[in-house]
């Protein structure tokens, strides 16, 4: 039965976070130079950096500028708390620093390819629906040639929640109970597709950025699944609907035992 597959990009077709926290480390590293006659240490600076940039997101969305500003607005931080004086190059330097994440050439996650084939072989809608600036994005999607996969069903918002994918939702016109949202972001993946009532399939990342991290207190309407690897979406989705469509048919499975047996089923896949 042909599904519509609505798909993260960062951390879910390729790798996003460990760029990041290579950089965040050559920031902190540099601070601690910058302030190495005062008592600053990892934790602090790392802490509020950290603070700073999500505080940029609530206001700003998820736009590119906010991560190297966080560098130096963590930098003017500690300038004024401690009494040191600000240094024009520093600061320069910093942003230039944060903005060469942009600048790293993007990877994909293992068998991103091989998972997409498949899924199209199957007969599945691809869409991707990331968050972001156009120009970054566009920029992963290029240099990753997903176009070949997603055609021009691609979504890119600088604000990821329940009202952005209800956009994508309206847009494809696609039915809730044949719909899936595949992502590692529970704040932006799973939470906004269960509070829209369609599937959803969490593929939590090896290094989470702590902001996608939320609690989840949805009763899910149709499947909430997690899965370990992308590799094993096709065989967890194919065995979701197959219980599915046992329990049409009679046989008597409740929803939460068909969303449970599928994530087990999965594991072995």
């Amino acid at each position: 039965m042909k599904q519509n597959l609505i798909f993260d990009l960062d951390d879910t077709l390729s790798y996003c976070n460990k760029y990041f926290e290579l950089v965040i480390n050559k920031f902190i590293d540099q601070m601690l130079v910058y302030f190495k006659d005062y008592a600053l240490t990892r934790e602090e600076i790392r802490k509020k950096q950290l603070e700073i940039d999500l505080a940029s997101i609530d206001q700003n969305g998820l736009t590119s500028h906010r991560f190297p500003d966080s560098f130096v607005q963590t930098y003017k931080h500690y300038c004024t708390s401690l009494g040191r004086g600000t240094v024009s190059a520093e600061m320069d330097f910093l942003c230039e620093l944060g903005e060469s994440v942009f600048k790293i050439k993007v990877e994909p996650l293992p068998s991103m390819y091989e998972t997409l084939q498949q899924l199209v072989k199957e007969g599945h809608e691809l869409y991707l629906y990331t968050g972001g600036d156009e120009e970054n994005q566009c920029r992963k999607i290029n240099q990753l040639e997903l176009s070949t996969f997603f055609h021009h069903n691609i979504f890119i918002s600088i604000h990821k929640d329940t009202k952005a994918l209800k956009h994508v939702l309206d847009t494809i016109q696609a039915d809730p109970k044949n719909t899936w949202m595949i992502g590692n972001s529970l704040r932006t993946d799973i939470k906004p597709a269960l509070e829209l009532g369609i599937n959803a399939v969490h593929i939590p990342a090896a290094l989470e950025w702590e902001y996608n991290i939320v609690d989840i207190d949805i009763e899910p309407t149709g499947a909430f699944l997690t899965i370990d690897s992308l590799e094993k979406l096709p065989g967890a989705i194919r065995e979701y609907i197959s219980t599915t469509r046992k329990e049409y048919n009679g046989a008597g499975i409740t929803r939460e035992f068909v969303t449970n047996a599928v994530a087990e089923e999965a594991k072995g896949f």
